[in-house]
């Protein structure tokens, strides 16, 4: 069929122009899009999103972005591991096997649900028990606390809180449980605070951390007898501070004879899983409900919380929330379940062992160290080890030093308390920093007070602790003992040697760990407190660049970033051949240089502006009497000039100088003669201490050579007659015969340096060493 070839070229030209007129209709909209688009959505979700590389780089960037600007403390990964990679791919699994259909989700959860609490009731010794996985290791407990509420309140379910008033609910936690517990039970409950009954330890007898049975007895029954119903006692198997375990035996029974619901948690329930296991921590297996913490025993990343109860009344746990009709929800036993299973009995119970081991092996090498102090509940079998610096006098005999390690004895004294706190602050901070992978942490216990805790249970599996870390974590230590003590006996010498220098002021800080605190005092008739203050602050930092300047192994700073004294210069930790009295003398004399070259530079002003209107009178004088020799014809301008190249007038210029240092005018006729300012008077010489010593080449500041002053004093001479002995010790000078070459005028000038010393040091050291000094002026005189 043919074409009409005019009719093909029409209809080609409009598909065109029809193309155009499209292409331009779809840029107009597009800007209409990005005209009218929303401004208020952020920047990553604007467009059509972001590839999937891009996204991953950015969650690596905040992962590692700041790893770089911490130099401070130690960055650590967690040690994953492949069991720890089963656990990661349990989160994946769960979300995938979310969008599977109803009825499979729920066979396929029911099976995950029973299997992994029929194994966790079995590994724990816990026969009959249901479970309830969770993120936060409080809900379980929360969620117990209800059940307990539904079950002794009948008509809680329709009435609520109004059948509360009737009875007062009662819930007992022992003083050594963790930190805000009760009070964030109450705020979870809708329950007042007054429903919490804290129950102290004990005293008299047995361990300070574990709850006072017979007390609890006499709270319970006091209770009843007011109309209160208790309701529930969170007793511990290994407090969250020091790790003992409190009777659980004696408890039980108590609680079955009032009726009450027994809740156990603790690190120490891991020991369940081992084959020994003491009769203490067995005896949780016979409670209500128990609390486990799976991810830190096993180092497990992101695994819930696991509480296994004992109750008959499905409702009553579906009305707590303990179970869930959601197949969703029991997804949450999927990493432990994938986990579990990875490990094996064995894998799991070497874990749980492997810390007991860490435990043990740095509790054995605690013992053999003097000024430390332990504080376990069994010295067979204790998962957790707090120990402490304490530095007791009176009793340092070696054969009982054994038997007093299992008990720490706290000063009487507030301030040594004190004292003692924050140096074992310091302590912990130091032996975490140099060996990240043990795990230790300082806790603040209440009749010891600060100490130092490894609780491998809860940081070896997921720090990867080695016996080999605890060697080094036990050498650490041994390093840091000596300092320790060293510094705390040289404070009080440090703070007599303070108070009797004129200059300084001695500032207790209790908190400071190091061997105290000083503040140079500004003498000053200045009324403003403000500019005084400014003043103050103004020596005391220059005190502290000069100090530092100095080569030392103190160190010297400003204190705390929150917390410490103004305007005071902190010394830490020391060592003990640290000279305490040239310390002290130098703080004063730099203190003083200081203040002298403040008030030097704050009279400069006035001295030069009365030096200036001084010298413009002196010049001006000096410019009449020129005129005077000069007379009045050389002074006229074309007879001066003629007269001065017939016969020049000869006068020296003369100028006045200003001398900064004497304060004084000086006339410059010297300075035209001589071309140089050479005549003037020189500074006096800066006044140094008169404890400065000459230290030895290498010798760091403030040390002393040896302990006893005494012994320093009477071989002074005889050292100082041996250093000149070296001084000879030169090579032998060459025969006449030999060449010399171009250090023969050197030499000869150091032999008569080296024999004026030992002349100049004949006569200071000549009573006690004179059999040495006449050896010295036989060699001067040969020479």
């Amino acid at each position: 069929q043919m074409v009409d070839p005019t009719l093909a070229e029409m209809g080609k030209n409009l598909n065109e122009a029809m193309k155009m007129l499209e292409d331009n209709q779809r840029k107009v909209e597009e800007e209409n899009e990005k005209k009218y688009a929303r401004k208020d959505i952020p920047g990553p979700l604007q467009g059509s999103g972001q590839d999937m590389v891009s996204i991953l780089q950015l969650v690596q960037n905040l992962m590692h972005g700041e790893e770089e600007e911490e130099t401070s403390q130690s960055y650590r990964l967690q040690n994953l591991g492949e069991q720890g990679h089963m656990a990661l791919l349990g989160h994946s699994l769960a979300a995938y096997i979310s969008v599977l259909d109803r009825e499979r989700l729920r066979k396929l959860t029911t099976r995950i649900l029973s299997d992994t609490t029929l194994w966790l009731c079995r590994l724990f010794r816990y026969e009959n028990g249901s479970a309830y996985y969770h993120e936060d290791d409080r809900e379980g407990l929360l969620k117990i606390c209800r059940l307990v509420i539904h079950t002794c309140y009948e008509d809680y379910t329709l009435e609520g809180f109004n059948v509360l008033c009737s009875k007062q609910p009662v819930i007992y936690i022992s003083s050594a449980a963790r930190t805000g517990l009760g009070q964030a039970l109450c705020n979870q409950l809708g329950l007042p605070l007054s429903c919490v009954c804290r129950v102290p330890c004990n005293t008299m007898f047995g361990s300070q951390h574990q709850m006072d049975v017979a007390l609890l007895d006499r709270l319970i029954k006091d209770d009843v007898e007011c109309g209160k119903l208790p309701l529930l006692l969170v007793a511990n198997a290994g407090t969250p501070g020091a790790g003992h375990t409190d009777k659980l035996g004696r408890l039980k029974e108590l609680c079955e004879q009032h009726k009450m619901w027994l809740h156990v948690e603790g690190v120490n329930l891991a020991t369940l899983a081992l084959g020994y296991v003491s009769s203490s921590v067995l005896a949780a297996t016979k409670c209500d409900s128990m609390t486990l913490t799976l991810g830190s025993w096993l180092g497990l990343p992101a695994v819930p919380a696991v509480t296994l109860y004992r109750h008959e009344d499905p409702s009553l746990s579906l009305a707590a929330g303990l179970t869930s009709s959601q197949p969703v929800e029991k997804l949450r036993a999927l990493p432990l379940w994938l986990s579990l299973q990875y490990l094996g009995h064995d894998g799991i119970v070497e874990r749980i062992k492997h810390a007991s081991q860490l435990s043990q092996r740095l509790l054995e090498n605690l013992k053999n160290l003097d000024f430390i102090k332990t504080s376990v509940e069994d010295e067979l079998s204790s998962p957790v080890v707090v120990f402490k610096f304490f530095q007791d006098y009176s009793n340092r005999d070696q054969t009982s030093h054994a038997a007093q390690a299992s008990t720490i004895q706290h000063p009487i004294i507030s301030n040594e308390r004190h004292i003692y706190d924050t140096f074992n602050q310091w302590l912990g901070e130091q032996l975490a920093q140099l060996v990240p992978a043990s795990g230790v942490d300082v806790v603040e216990l209440e009749d010891e007070g600060t100490c130092v805790r490894f609780s491998p249970l809860m940081t070896s599996a997921v720090l990867g602790t080695e016996i080999q870390d605890i060697d080094y974590l036990v050498d650490c230590l041994k390093m840091k003992i000596p300092v320790l003590t060293s510094t705390l006996q040289l404070r009080e010498e440090f703070e007599q040697e303070v108070r009797r220098t004129v200059g300084l002021l001695y500032i207790e800080d209790l908190a400071w760990p190091g061997l105290g605190v000083v503040r140079y005092n500004y003498h000053s008739d200045e009324k403003n407190d403000e500019k005084q203050e400014k003043e103050l602050e103004k020596i005391n930092t220059e005190l502290l660049k000069k100090l530092n300047e100095l080569e030392s192994d103190l160190t010297f700073s400003l204190g705390p970033e929150f917390g410490g004294q103004k305007n005071c210069v902190y010394i830490g930790m020391v060592t003990e051949d640290l000279d305490v009295s040239e310390l002290v003398e130098t703080i004063a004399a730099t203190g003083r240089e200081i203040e002298e070259n403040s008030r030097l530079l704050e009279n400069m002003t006035e001295v030069v502006r009365k030096g200036i209107q001084e010298a413009q009178l002196q010049l001006q004088k000096a410019n009449e009497e020129r005129l005077l020799e000069e007379g009045l014809l050389r002074q006229i301008p074309v007879v001066g000039s003629v007269l001065n190249w017939f016969s020049p007038f000869q006068a020296s210029p003369k100028g006045r100088t200003f001398n900064l240092t004497a304060g004084s005018l000086e006339s410059t006729e010297s300075m035209y003669v001589s071309k140089a300012q050479g005549t003037g008077s020189t500074p006096p010489p800066t006044p140094t201490s008169s404890l400065a010593k000459q230290r030895l080449p290498g010798q760091k500041a403030f040390k002393r050579s040896l302990r006893s002053s005494d012994g320093f004093s009477e071989t002074s001479s005889i050292s100082h007659c041996d250093d000149l002995d070296k001084l000879d010790q030169r090579p032998p000078n060459l025969s006449p015969g030999q060449e010399q070459g171009p250090l023969e005028v050197e030499g000869a000038e150091e032999q008569k340096e080296v024999v004026q010393v030992k002349t100049d040091t004949e006569d200071i050291h000549s009573d006690k060493s004179a059999p040495d000094c006449t050896k010295v002026e036989d060699q001067a005189s040969q020479r």
